[in-house]
């Protein structure tokens, strides 16, 4: 048995916007110091799985990109989607391509966008969940213990000891209930109240072999879509017959597609300083601070301001008498908003679409 890694790496980060455009998205940042987030996804897997090993799926645009910012990784693991599909395709493709390469391949699936603190421990999560995984039909997510109520994140059940009580006990699979989606705060705080409610990481853990039995049994559009790319990994037929398989497979997350359907779903509680990242008052919580709870990167002068987050470059940024505020400068662009708006600037990147502002996305 062989443990690859499968990074997912196709999205854009449209709540990173400014900085995050569909030629540079988010994956492909250095928000926290000199390496970006695709750099430290694949750095963290080291002692766990090496980098010939690692594949990235990315779109078919990011390619070059990606081999310029992971050098280490073979060229033939960068593998280019023509259509992004949302997840259950990504995966499809990536299960196929290892179960050609290596029939008894075991795939860790992670977004290339996370932040984890603790890496010792997440490896002992991941090895947990591996071995999880090597069990007939073993579906394994990892899920994060809260720490609050959020309200950005899913949620799943699972039939094992109180998340809040057990934090660094020995790692282990246990059985998962149900999905939840992201909830509104009575419902999060309920969920925490509980003690048997982790947020759902994103992360997955399972035999390639498995996760396409699952996909032709709960998702067969989209297996029987990318069944004919089983016959033409690695040769030079594999990218039309790939962009047939993205066009006739269904838009779908592996999430709603397999993970909510299948039986043997299990959880591996982790708990190892995680997070998703999602928008910039993420940045802000996971950036050092000055005396007044400002993060700032670049050239900025602060007067009477206090808890915000400021990202320039060359050009004087200065903020005076405002407080909790997010603003973010750029060559040809400013996003300046409220930290507990940050979510918001999505729907203005698709505002900017709907109206042909092209040049600013």
């Amino acid at each position: 048995m062989s443990t690859y890694a499968v990074i997912m790496a196709g999205g854009i980060g449209t709540r990173f916007w400014p900085e995050s455009r569909q030629a540079h998205p988010k994956q492909f940042l250095n928000v926290f110091g000199d390496s970006t987030l695709i750099q430290n996804t694949v750095a963290r897997l080291q002692g766990l799985v090496p980098p010939e090993r690692c594949l990235v799926v990315t779109h078919e645009r990011y390619v070059e990109k990606t081999k310029k910012q992971l050098p280490a990784l073979p060229a033939e693991n960068i593998l280019a989607e023509p259509i992004s599909r949302n997840t259950a395709p990504c995966i499809a493709y990536a299960a196929m391509k290892l179960q050609a390469r290596d029939p008894d391949a075991t795939m860790v699936v992670l977004p290339a966008d996370h932040v984890i603190e603790d890496v010792a421990r997440f490896h002992e999560v991941l090895e947990a969940a591996i071995d999880q995984a090597q069990a007939p039909g073993a579906l394994v997510t990892i899920g994060i213990n809260p720490t609050h109520p959020a309200t950005g994140y899913g949620y799943l059940q699972f039939d094992g000891p109180d998340a809040a009580t057990a934090p660094d006990a020995e790692p282990q699979a246990y059985p998962v209930r149900t999905f939840a989606e992201k909830p509104d705060l009575a419902t999060a705080e309920r969920f925490l109240d509980s003690g048997d409610f982790l947020w759902n990481s994103g992360m997955f853990i399972w035999r390639a072999d498995t996760i396409l039995d699952q996909m032709e049994t709960h998702l067969p559009a989209a297996y029987e879509a990318f069944a004919p790319v089983r016959e033409v990994v690695d040769s030079d037929a594999e990218s039309s017959v790939l962009t047939e398989a993205f066009q006739n497979s269904p838009r779908i997350s592996i999430d709603y597609g397999v993970m909510e359907q299948a039986d043997e779903v299990y959880v591996v509680p982790g708990s190892f300083g995680w997070s998703d990242v999602g928008d910039w008052r993420a940045v802000y919580d996971l950036s050092e601070k000055d005396e007044h709870g400002n993060a700032i990167q670049g050239n900025v002068l602060m007067h009477d301001a206090s808890r915000c987050l400021v990202h320039g470059d060359d050009r004087l940024v200065v903020l005076v008498g405002v407080h909790d505020m997010v603003v973010v400068d750029t060559d040809d662009a400013v996003l300046v908003c409220n930290r507990e708006s940050a979510q918001q600037v999505k729907n203005v990147v698709e505002y900017l679409h709907a109206h042909q502002f092209a040049d600013y996305v």
